[in-house]
């Protein structure tokens, strides 16, 4: 499938000056400056309407939003669907849904209707909603407000299970992790490269997981259960949507990845064995190591992974796909190279910022580079105190303060837990130095949202540990 760049509306005709600007990004336009400039506008606007989306799910769920928009007749009403356009896709990775009834702007829903049918350029959002994640047709229609259903969140309880000899692994785009547990103690944790994105070969992804499992069980007396964590979205332990298995083919895609964890659970005996996205379990390992709730994690590796755990220490069922969330509404904004979508926080928030900034900072690397080795070389530079590779560290900081504070309009954040192969070493340090300093500088009513970084061991191993601690187990029988 082709994917065609944006077609909905320049997001210029709204100025916007952040107070801190990335060093290596001028033109950087926040996500979050650029929707409270056209709000500005909408106040302003005697004639402003109710605008709302409404997303439905296959589990029975339903996901509300409310705000307004400019009228049909103000002079800056083309905004309005670039507005619209950007909610609907955060609201879709954030949330989730099949279906999108839409009220209070009917020209709007006619065009996005059209934008995200199967031929438009948000065609893979409309395949992952619809087939790939939902079973379902996607669609978006227009309704009144008396026919929008009210919403109807769900909120689950996850993981917190340390009892047993566990097994826990986490899958990441360049590296895969394991740990074995017994009690709530590692007893063993290793850490393993790998380069499943485009390994078109279902096997390669089986057996690399197995064989990180089987090296893991040779340190624990048995194995009571197993915990997974993986990018990409997962639905009662099915694979539907992640970018770890690009590179199969559908059909083998069908036949051997989507049950792939149902497989290695028959070889072992069929314990107790659960996988959530890496992000969610972020955001348990956060909530379990600081007894805290309302957390987002952000894992900040090949990819951008995102997990929330709730106020009351549930989570949703929600995607968190953040990595597809726009956080940068300038025109041109850098391309995520899967869904064709242009300022999406992967681009920003992931080792692919990393490679993207690299030339900026005065890196000279060759082509054929892969991008892992890049943010080894940058690492190894900021080490030595490198000032190339600091400016760096600091623009994905800028980065981060300006969509924590995006995110913030979406989630009710008290903690943040960054984490991911991007924050090892002192650069981590830097990425939340300047991201607390967009939040003290541009957003003081954020300003109290903590941001905390585990160790370099609970970085590396921390997911695999928290992983392990997803299924519960009845009596055990010694």
């Amino acid at each position: 499938m082709s994917h065609v760049a944006p077609a909905f509306t320049d997001s210029s005709m709204i100025p916007v000056t952040p107070r801190v600007r990335p060093p290596l990004d001028l033109n950087f336009v926040p996500a979050v400056l650029w929707n409270r400039g056209y709000q500005d506008l909408v106040a302003k606007d005697p004639d402003a309407r109710r605008f709302a989306m409404v997303l439905v799910r296959t589990d029975g769920t339903v996901s509300r939003h409310e705000t307004r928009v400019l009228s049909a007749h103000h002079r800056a009403s083309a905004l309005t669907l670039r507005y619209a356009e950007r909610l609907l896709k955060f609201l879709l990775w954030q949330k989730g849904g099949y279906r999108v009834l839409i009220a209070g702007a009917g020209e709007v829903a006619a065009e996005l209707a059209r934008g995200y049918r199967p031929t438009g350029p948000r065609a893979f959002d409309h395949e992952s909603m619809g087939s790939r994640i939902y079973g379902q047709p996607f669609s978006i229609a227009a309704t009144a407000f008396d026919q929008l259903p009210e919403s109807r969140d769900a909120s689950l309880p996850l993981g917190r299970h340390l009892d047993g000899c566990r097994i826990g692994f986490d899958l990441g785009g360049s590296d895969r992790k394991v740990a074995a547990l017994i009690e709530g103690k590692v007893v063993f944790a290793e850490e393993v490269p790998w380069n499943p994105y485009f390994e078109p070969d279902p096997s390669y992804h089986l057996e690399g997981v197995q064989q990180s499992l089987a090296r893991a069980a040779a340190h624990l007396p048995r194995v009571d259960a197993i915990g997974g964590s993986a990018a990409g979205v997962y639905v009662n332990n099915e694979v539907r949507v992640a970018s770890l298995f690009r590179g199969v083919s559908p059909e083998l895609f069908d036949r051997h990845v989507r049950r792939m964890f149902f497989t290695l659970q028959q070889r072992w005996g069929g314990v107790p064995f659960e996988v959530a996205n890496d992000g969610e379990v972020t955001a348990l390992a956060g909530s379990m190591s600081m007894c805290a709730n309302a957390v987002l994690g952000l894992s900040m590796g090949t990819s951008q992974a995102a997990g929330y755990v709730t106020p009351d220490g549930s989570i949703t069922p929600w995607l968190n796909e953040l990595a597809f969330a726009p956080i940068d509404y300038r025109t041109g904004a850098p391309r995520d190279e899967w869904s064709g979508d242009l300022g999406c926080g992967v681009q920003y928030l992931s080792q692919q910022a990393v490679g993207r900034l690299a030339p900026a900072a005065g890196f000279d690397f060759p082509e054929n580079v892969p991008l892992p080795e890049r943010l080894i070389a940058v690492q190894q530079a900021m080490a030595k105190g490198n000032a190339r590779a600091l400016t760096i560290y600091e623009t994905i900081g800028t980065y981060l303060g300006y969509a924590i504070a995006h995110y913030a309009d979406f989630y009710e954040l008290k903690h943040i837990l960054v984490l991911g192969r991007v924050t090892s070493g002192p650069g981590g340090d830097i990425i939340l130095t300047w991201a607390r300093n967009v939040l003290t500088t541009e957003f003081p009513a954020h300003a109290g949202i903590s941001l905390r970084m585990p160790g370099e061991e609970e970085k590396r191993v921390g997911q695999a540990i928290a992983a392990a601690s997803l299924p519960a187990i009845g009596r055990i029988v010694r």
